[in-house]
């Protein structure tokens, strides 16, 4: 369910882009939104691949198909290369068929790391460029993370970097109405501390601070699983959380059911929820966030991902009518600036010199901004200019993606399927329903304990 509404829906429902179709450069030097200087030094040094063919495959169907085509158009223009992409809808499928038949194009961009986890280690993959960790590193906000992310066995067991993130999301965010905010005279929160106590402080100026819903069909109780993992980024060290997914501390250790019991301050108290507390699991998450723009509204905060502006009622401008702020890490507890969401990630199938120019021009702020310009696009690369987003939403999450100190992807989606889209999502409509965090939590290890 997560993973499908984080395709193509984004912020774009806000502000949508226009889609680049053919092979010209969509944007000129005269434009001082891009980073042309760094281009123009690294395509003076770059190698002339005139009658060499790199090919690109993965997920991006239109409009970012003909978007990612206009990144490339300057690869081309600076190498003489030609840049070839090709989408697919059953790009996971097929990029397996085709690398098994040792008939793989040059990258491949893989929706999530699971698939290009397993590909390594058959030996399907290739390792990235020698200085690309270094580079990740140095200019990714929580580049460390990233390195992390990317870094998989390979055949013989030994780890390796394989996997670039180019174009990734957000989650950790909390939505409001900022004429609602104002008001009432509440500020936005910079910590945890803070927006527990501007929770408590609307309560007693008798409203309601949250609207949350975890209804979605056979996929209910999703959207609290995202709750409890970016509480568990916040009160836990990223090694906690890492091995929480894993299963090398169990769901039910006294760290897990604290991060559920935290979600259980903010949904189990009838002053703090629209509809009471009973009604969290029956409210179809698309409906949630309306309760903030219903007069009166029927609440101030909506903690959900970047794609829920698509079930806003028509209509919303963002800025105006709408606004996020990051959903803030503890003063307290010394852990950074957490984030959650996902991405996609290139990696190199078939390795050639064309195909290891295209990862260093990837790595230009410019093969990010294009792309930024156009469409849905999140990067967390330092030297992007953040004017370059297609609109004011979209920057604010790069700014949170460039400040973060640690990235992570959503927890449930890297457990096995029957935790992670099974006991874990039941397990958190059975928790609002009244069970005790630590019933529900071994409920769950239970569940994973029937899998191994």
């Amino acid at each position: 369910m997560k993973k499908t509404l984080y395709t193509g829906v984004a912020i774009a429902a806000l502000s949508a882009g226009s889609a680049f179709a053919g092979g010209h450069l969509p944007f000129s030097e005269d434009d001082g939104r891009f980073s042309w200087d760094s281009y123009k030094a690294w395509a003076d040094s770059a190698p002339d691949l005139s009658g060499q063919t790199v090919t690109v495959s993965g997920p991006w169907l239109q409009p970012e198909d003909g978007v990612f085509r206009s990144v490339i158009a300057y690869f081309a223009e600076a190498t003489g290369a030609e840049a070839i992409y090709t989408g697919s809808d059953s790009f996971e499928q097929q990029i397996v068929v085709d690398a098994e038949a040792g008939a793989a194009p040059n990258i491949a961009v893989f929706p999530q790391p699971g698939l290009a986890s397993d590909m390594a280690a058959r030996g399907l993959l290739s390792p990235m460029p020698a200085s690309m960790g270094d580079f990740v590193r140095e200019n990714y906000g929580a580049g460390q993370s990233w390195v992390d992310l990317g870094t998989f066995a390979d055949e013989n067991g030994n780890d390796e970097l394989f996997g670039f993130f180019y174009n990734v999301n957000v989650k950790s965010l909390v939505w409001y109405v900022p004429e609602n905010f104002e008001d009432a005279g509440y500020e936005v929160p910079t910590s945890m501390e803070e927006l527990r106590a501007l929770t408590e402080q609307i309560v007693a100026d008798g409203e309601t601070p949250w609207c949350i819903g975890l209804g979605s069909g056979a996929a209910t109780g999703w959207p609290a699983t995202d709750w409890v993992e970016d509480i568990m980024l916040r009160t836990q060290p990223a090694e906690v959380y890492d091995a929480w997914t894993t299963n090398e501390i169990p769901f039910n250790d006294e760290r897990v059911v604290a991060a559920i019991e935290e979600f259980g301050w903010f949904v189990g108290d009838d002053d703090k929820v629209a509809g009471g507390a009973g009604a969290v699991a029956s409210t179809d998450f698309r409906d949630s966030p309306k309760g903030l723009f219903s007069a009166p509204a029927q609440c101030y905060m909506h903690r959900q991902a970047s794609f829920v502006p698509a079930f806003f009622p028509e209509g919303i401008e963002f800025g105006e009518d709408v606004d996020f702020f990051y959903f803030p890490s503890y003063d307290s507890k010394d852990l950074g600036n957490p984030v959650l969401g996902g991405g996609t990630l290139m990696s190199i199938t078939d390795p050639s010199p064309a195909a290891d120019a295209l990862m260093e021009f990837l790595q230009l702020p410019l093969a990010h901004e294009v792309f930024m310009a156009q469409s849905g696009f999140l990067t967390p690369h330092k030297g992007v200019n953040l004017e370059a987003y297609l609109n004011d939403a979209l920057r604010g999450q790069g700014e949170i993606l460039i400040n973060a100190t640690t990235f992570r992807f959503d927890g449930s989606d890297l457990m096995p399927g029957g935790v992670g889209a099974g006991s874990f999502w039941t397990g958190m409509v059975d928790f609002t329903g009244g069970k005790s965090a630590q019933e529900v939590a071994t409920e769950i290890q239970s569940s994973w304990d029937a899998l191994k």
